[in-house]
């Protein structure tokens, strides 16, 4: 069995696509996940799974939220060594006084033509990024909410992004190591 991390993209957010945490728990079951367990309401899940293909469970996870709510919903899957990947290199450990200033986005794929100019031209003299091959760090001290970078991101990557705070990735990685 392999040990996954699955980040939903908004959902439970403003109202918007609610989905239980007890239904996602059912529906990770019903795909044959094992060992499941969530993290806040926001859509943050660790399990076990015997399948190898990251594309075939997150198309299997998706089938079976729409099936059971009524939406399509992107969830982005990662291994265990991915993960440990992204908290490794974070580029910005001086960031960690406030982990809640700090953001991985965890990308679908590597950007092919990242608009990085543009994504510079919208950054504020305090924010901070930087393009790794799968995960788009921000360090935003004055808060994702305020940040034109953080707004425009995914568009000027050209690729599906999920973002998740530092003290989010570090609970989830925390998680999976239990």
């Amino acid at each position: 069995m392999n040990t996954y991390v699955a980040f939903f993209r908004g959902i439970n957010v403003g109202g918007n696509n609610p989905l239980p945490m007890k239904t996602l728990v059912a529906a990770l079951d019903s795909i044959g996940a094992r060992k499941v367990r969530t993290y806040i309401q926001s859509g943050n899940a660790v399990f076990e799974s015997a399948e190898k293909s990251l594309a075939r469970l997150s198309k299997q996870l998706s089938a079976e939220i729409n099936k059971r709510c009524g939406f399509e919903q992107h969830v982005h899957i990662l291994t265990l060594d991915a993960l440990s990947k992204a908290i490794a290199e974070n580029p910005f450990p001086e960031a960690l006084v406030d982990p809640s200033s700090l953001h991985l986005g965890f990308l679908s794929s590597s950007p092919k033509s990242p608009n990085l100019e543009k994504l510079a031209t919208l950054r504020k003299d305090s924010e901070r990024f930087l393009l790794a091959e799968h995960v788009f760090y921000l360090h935003a001290p004055e808060g994702v909410g305020r940040s034109k970078l953080a707004a425009n991101s995914e568009k000027l990557l050209g690729v599906p992004m999920t973002d998740r705070n530092w003290k989010t990735v570090c609970k989830v990685m925390e998680m999976a190591g239990s």
